[in-house]
């Protein structure tokens, strides 16, 4: 399916079939960690090193940095620059469309932050009423 067909236009839903090409940018951006470095290299306003971006990156593996570094260069939104030095110095900074996508997770990464304590209250009070016995109907 052609991205001009499933933008919009008579059939609203076909943005949701399989064959629309966005699906497959959500995919990238729906990756946590995608999110992370994105919003990491934003708001650092400036190129970064693998290594920083790992020690920053809480958790993330070696692997998986390497990972979503190279999808976020596959669609545009991240670009590597190599040093020719000894050793070579590798930079990660955004395009600028990695600009605007990091502007969409930054937004996402502060609602998160706002609006965290209610999701964990809700998510208490959900597995709460899941671990009471149902009660018999009547």
């Amino acid at each position: 399916m052609e991205t001009e067909k499933c933008a919009g236009g008579p059939d609203e839903m076909a943005r949701y079939s399989r064959d629309c090409p966005s699906r497959t940018v959500i995919e990238v951006l729906a990756n946590k960690w995608a999110l992370f470095v994105l919003a990491v290299l934003r708001r650092n306003e400036r190129p970064m090193r693998f290594n920083e971006l790992r020690r920053v990156l809480d958790g993330i593996t070696q692997k998986m940095l390497t990972q979503t570094l190279r999808a976020l260069e596959r669609d545009g939104l991240v670009r590597r620059t190599v040093y020719p030095t000894v050793p070579p110095r590798v930079e990660y900074d955004l395009t600028p469309l990695g600009v605007k996508a990091g502007h969409l997770t930054g937004a996402i990464a502060d609602w998160s932050i706002d609006h965290a304590r209610q999701i964990l209250a809700a998510r208490r009070d959900f597995d709460e009423r899941g671990a009471m016995e149902p009660a018999p109907i009547r």
